[in-house]
């Protein structure tokens, strides 16, 4: 059988010969040949003159559409100010760190080992790593804050679209010691607590930003603009010092361990300036490591507790009725049988004291020659007293939590009120309102602003009452500290020491309850106070709850060292002291 020749082979499917084929017999007209010719090259020539357009007249959009893939704005950090204590000691300075970033559409494609081994170096699980990366955000952070040798790590792994970005941490080499006065700043190197906080506005730079090319891997190949230069934040000087500091924690430590107490305050101030000089909380924290924190912790006691601060009002009552000419240092008070009824309430001394002058009652811290003086005055007299040496008002050196305390109006004072008010019954303090208070004593009858910047002037002070009724004030204190007082716990070798014990019921839920809060203030040198310390313990539990015995040890211990730290010339010959357990203050 013969082949079938080229003529004679059928159409696909159809068993139709290509020769026999009625469309092929067809003919196309020559007009249509040419119209398609013709739109084929108005086509061509129409994405010719596009392409010179876009090309060479309008570049804009491309360059848009390249930006959009590769061009980044970066970030230029800038360097947060130190702070330093009034010696220049560096208390927070700022240490480089690197932070991870993304480009989640970049790294979608990368090799699983590569994202496993990513997320070990971050410290991070795989659906953790990829929650991140699974977001329709252009740009995120996989993680702030990564050292530099695990930076360099992650970029070895040259994943595309991930990169390094310059930043700061904060470091504060104190740690403990100094967390209530310093603070710290978040992540984002913005102050949360403390002085970073107070002075965020003049500490904090302000950063800068510049636009980039980037290729896949994440690395500049170009630099296009810089869109604005960053400024360093200004550095801080405090008036704290860092030798003082410590000598005020490590006291107030291990009176708090020796008593096993709940929590303790410390602050000490500069009589001439008003400068802050120490400032320490216990419990603290480690600003360094803050993966565990508790409110405890953080607490600044000194600055946001508020307690009734008991006898250490005493002098302030005193000192209103000495100003007013109502009494003498000598006038003699009947405190006899030592119980006192005013109104429907019964007041008590610890002891049955007798018949006692001014300045006995001051040392013996009689509840009820206090009481009786007070009330030989009108309470608007005595809330006058109170609210300008600072009580019950906010305080204005601009720390952050600082409280203003709670003391009623006058107008709403009952007789019993204005008695247990007059010994530190009744209202409400903060250990930095109490110390600063003193000052009306220290300062020959007025009062400066406090401030937590150094500052070497001298300042002028508002008067509060006369320089006479001051230095009569101070004799009296001073006696607190002599054999016969509620503190000779206090005494100082080689120095003259005044203050005032207080020992006061707390109060929760609105009642009194068996706890107890005891605090001293007071200053030295008396012939010339130079520094003022007042120590506060919550809630000790052994060695009794006195503030003699308590807090007047921790008192001595902090002011011996300050003044020798400031050496500050000896006043007293006395360099012996023998240990004298004292008179019990009443409650």
């Amino acid at each position: 059988m013969s082949r079938p020749t080229h003529n004679q082979r059928t159409a696909a499917g159809r068993g139709v010969s290509f020769s026999s084929s009625p469309v092929l017999e067809v003919r196309l007209p020559v007009w249509r040949s040419r119209l398609v010719l013709f739109f084929l090259f108005g086509a061509f020539f129409a994405l010719m003159v596009r392409a010179l357009f876009l090309q060479g007249m309008n570049t804009e959009f491309l360059q848009k559409q390249g930006a959009t893939r590769y061009a980044r704005t970066i970030e230029l950090p800038a360097t947060r100010g130190k702070i330093t204590d009034r010696n220049g000691q560096v208390l927070a300075s700022s240490i480089p760190v690197k932070a991870v970033s993304a480009f989640p559409e970049d790294v979608v494609d990368a090799p699983k080992e590569k994202l496993l081994e990513l997320a070990r170096l971050l410290e991070m699980s795989e659906a953790e790593l990829r929650k991140k990366l699974d977001s329709d955000r252009q740009f995120v952070y996989l993680k702030r804050q990564v050292e530099q040798d695990v930076a360099d790590k992650v970029l070895a792994l040259n994943i595309p679209g991930v990169e390094t970005r310059k930043e700061y941490k904060r470091f504060y080499p104190e740690g403990e010691v100094m967390a209530h006065v310093v603070g710290f700043t978040n992540v984002e190197d913005k102050g949360q607590e403390g002085i970073e906080l107070a002075s965020e506005k003049s500490l904090a730079g302000k950063t800068g930003s510049r636009r980039v090319i980037k290729d896949r891997l994440g690395r500049i190949v170009e630099d296009i603009e810089s869109i604005r230069e960053p400024h360093d934040g200004k550095d801080l000087k405090l008036s704290v010092d860092s030798k003082i500091q410590y000598i005020a924690y490590t006291h107030l430590k291990e009176a708090i361990e020796k008593h096993k107490a709940k929590a303790g305050g410390a602050i000490v101030l500069d009589v001439h300036t008003g400068e802050v000089l120490a400032l320490v909380n216990l419990p603290t924290y480690n600003p360094n490591d803050r993966a565990v924190l508790t409110g405890a912790q953080l607490r600044n006691r000194v600055m946001t507790d508020t307690f009734e601060p008991g006898s250490t009002m005493k002098p302030f009552t005193v000192a209103l009725a000495l100003d007013t000419k109502r009494v003498t240092p000598d006038t003699v008070f009947q405190t006899a049988p030592g119980a006192m009824t005013i109104g429907t309430a019964t007041i008590h001394d610890a002891h049955k004291q007798g018949a006692l002058t001014v300045a006995q009652v001051i040392q013996k811290s009689s509840n009820i020659g206090t009481a009786k003086m007070a009330l030989q005055m009108p309470p608007q007299e005595m809330w006058e007293m109170f609210t300008s040496i600072g009580l019950g008002q906010q305080p204005k050196f601009g720390f952050p939590g600082a409280v203003a305390g709670r003391m009623r109006s006058y107008k709403t004072w009952r007789p019993i009120e204005q008695a247990t008010m007059s010994y530190g019954h009744g209202l409400s303090v903060s250990l930095i309102q109490i110390a600063r208070a003193y000052m009306i004593f220290a300062r020959n009858g007025d009062t400066i602003p406090l401030t937590f910047q150094q500052s070497n002037e001298i300042q002028l002070g508002t008067r509060i009452i006369s320089e006479k009724t001051a230095a009569q004030v101070r004799e009296m204190l001073e006696t607190v500290t002599l054999p016969g007082g509620t503190a000779p716990q206090a005494r100082i070798p080689g120095y003259r020491v005044g203050g005032k014990t207080g020992t006061a019921h707390k109060v929760e839920d609105g009642r009194y309850v068996n706890k107890y809060l005891v605090d001293f203030v007071g200053f030295a040198p008396v012939s010339n106070p130079r520094v003022i310390v007042a120590v506060m313990i919550d809630e000790p539990t052994v060695g009794g709850h006195f503030a003699g015995p308590v807090a007047g040890p921790v008192f001595a211990a902090i002011m011996q060292n300050v003044l020798r730290s400031l050496n500050v010339v000896p006043d007293s010959s006395v360099m012996n002291i023998i240990p004298d357990d004292g008179v019990p203050e009443s409650l």
